[in-house]
């Protein structure tokens, strides 16, 4: 979506008595976002009668949003009455004019911060990523290194991460963002107890579990040095979550992720290098032959091979040594289909589907086995309803497109 014209003005007359709580500076331009182009007369001739301090809020948070997420320019741009500037041209704002639009914004908007994150937290669970995200910048403009901020923007990229695997999509980028925003979120003192539990969440999903027992070590360590906090900090670190923490620290200590080997096998498949992804997981199992993850990453590299069978019996070892995860059931699945299990493998698939109602690879499999058994009605279904859940999904089109 093309974003709106924004011109600096200087200050109008009209405008001056409207605004009590604010000393307004006459040698600062208000930048004002135009909201519709008949508000433009000529090229540099705004039509004030129609300005509001609405449209010059906007202009402010425009312009505050641009400058956080722009390169430091080594000159600051000459700006005069009536110029209307691009994106990449309010760079060169002056920092004073930044600092101004910032505390005129507090003074007529005192709670911006909770309206924006509020409204970001709303846009992330409707799946309007993007707008959540230029909401989290405006933010980021607002309270430069706000641990609250930049938390709550690795938890906007993170769900928008999962929102591309979960429909079967690639989320390398996404990803990778991720892991940036939490890095800086974690770079930044005091450090939130929320952003060390979310992102030992975040790690453990990447199975870095390394990264991720520090993290939960970090955050259990923060409630059992209490007497080092306030009160408010305090209530930030319920002891339910620092006893899920715990038990998360314990399950890695006693599977033993946290070693190295585990890590590399995982990257090199992840990236497509099975057979060295192989051989790092065999070295781990050497080691650590009772870690039901390690025999579950086994099977996923047998299976991606090909080598089904043996791919089907790492699996089973994983459940046996506790693994239960919808994860196994479906990698089973596949090996017992192409196998040639059909029966087994539905039955794999129907528990995984109980546990993830919503999962389109699974919901995506049942489908395949469908067409595999010659149901074609009943895989049109499956994959219909894989493009319910995301109507972009390549794979359903191109499988109902075949039926």
């Amino acid at each position: 979506m093309e974003k709106k014209s924004v011109a600096f003005l200087a200050v109008p007359n009209s405008l001056k008595d409207e605004i009590k709580t604010f000393e307004l500076n006459p040698l600062i331009l208000l930048p004002v976002e135009l909201e519709s182009p008949e508000l433009r007369l000529e090229k540099e001739t705004i039509d004030l009668t129609k300005l509001s301090w609405e449209m010059i809020l906007s202009g402010m948070l425009r312009v505050i949003s641009a400058k956080a997420k722009s390169v430091t320019l080594p000159y600051e741009a000459a700006f005069k009455a009536g110029d209307i500037v691009t994106e990449p041209e309010m760079a060169g704002i002056p920092q004073e004019w930044i600092d101004y639009y910032r505390s005129f914004i507090f003074s007529v908007k005192p709670e911006i911060y909770h309206e924006f994150t509020s409204a970001a937290i709303v846009k992330t669970e409707n799946g309007d990523f993007d707008m959540a995200l230029e909401i989290s910048d405006i933010l980021e403009g607002l309270f430069p290194r706000s641990p609250g901020v930049l938390l709550n923007k690795a938890l906007i990229l993170e769900k928008r991460a999962e929102s591309q695997e979960k429909n079967s999509r690639g989320a390398e980028k996404e990803n990778a963002q991720a892991l940036e925003a939490y890095h800086t979120a974690l770079s930044v003192e005091p450090v939130l107890p929320d952003t060390f539990f979310n992102a030992g969440f975040f790690f453990m999903r990447h199975r870095d579990f390394a990264r991720a027992k520090d993290c939960f070590t970090r955050y259990v360590s923060i409630g059992e040095e209490s007497e080092d906090l306030s009160d408010s900090m305090l209530g930030e670190i319920p002891d339910e979550k620092r006893k899920q923490a715990q038990k998360i620290i314990q399950e890695i200590s006693g599977q033993c992720l946290d070693d190295t080997s585990y890590r590399e096998a995982y990257d090199c498949i992840i990236q497509g290098n099975d057979e060295m992804g192989l051989l790092k997981i065999r070295e781990f199992l050497e080691k650590h032959p009772k870690a039901w993850n390690g025999w579950f990453v086994l099977g996923w590299a047998l299976r991606k091979l090909g080598r089904y069978a043996n791919g089907l019996e790492a699996f089973k070892k994983a459940a046996s040594l506790g693994g239960t995860s919808s994860d196994i059931r479906n990698e089973t699945a596949i090996c017992l289909m192409e196998l040639g299990d059909h029966k087994g493998a539905r039955k794999e698939l129907e528990h995984a589907l109980q546990e993830e109602p919503a999962n389109i690879k699974i919901i995506s499999n049942l489908g395949v086995l469908a067409m595999k058994a010659g149901n074609k009605n009943e895989a049109a279904a499956f994959f219909r309803t894989v493009l319910e859940l995301d109507p972009a999904d390549p794979l359903a089109s191109h499988f109902l497109a075949d039926l």
